[in-house]
């Protein structure tokens, strides 16, 4: 039997690593790198290099979205001074769960949903919010089930890059990134 089709919003390969190999259990996964928050330009190119990573190592394809930061910050105006979790996040997840509800229409796929929800740092109420707007939007918490500490063990057996600020100039408010975890 045909698995169905899933696009997945990945925001970033160490939090898609548990999200992929779990969801390609059922369905037929397509990671979707969406993230014109992401800034400055060398930090989008290094987190899209490690989603191409990741894709080859899960065998799934990957769709890499046109990066619009500028679009972004037209979405996010006005919220500049949030603090992080706060109202800007959720207009963030906004715009790029619009982007990937858009090209999960517009190609077939069955349903769509995202990694941000692995992120203890991340709201999953907010972001199933976000989505929750769009057709074919799947709810899935990958931070149960110990999700995020899968995650980062897959991204280090995988040795994938693991940022420590969301991407957005914003989140850098007030601290020096160190930029690589382990």
């Amino acid at each position: 039997m045909k698995k169905p089709r899933l696009l997945l919003h990945v925001c970033c390969a160490p939090c898609a690593a548990h999200a992929a190999k779990t969801m390609s259990e059922d369905w037929e996964v397509t990671l979707f790198f969406s993230n014109s928050n992401i800034s400055p330009p060398e930090e989008y190119e290094r987190r899209l290099g490690e989603a191409r990573k990741l894709a080859v190592a899960c065998g799934a394809p990957l769709v890499e979205d046109a990066h619009d930061h500028a679009g972004w910050l037209r979405a996010v105006a006005g919220f500049e001074r949030e603090p992080e979790g706060g109202a800007r996040c959720e207009r963030c997840f906004a715009y790029n769960l619009a982007r990937a509800a858009r090209f999960a229409a517009g190609h077939g796929f069955d349903a769509f949903t995202t990694t941000l929800s692995v992120s203890p740092h991340k709201n999953s109420s907010a972001i199933f919010r976000a989505g929750t707007g769009f057709g074919g939007f799947l709810e899935t918490d990958f931070k149960k089930r110990d999700g995020f500490r899968k995650s980062i063990a897959l991204a280090r057996e995988l040795g994938l890059y693991r940022q420590d600020y969301c991407g957005c100039e914003f989140s850098l408010r007030g601290k020096e990134p160190a930029r690589v975890r382990d």
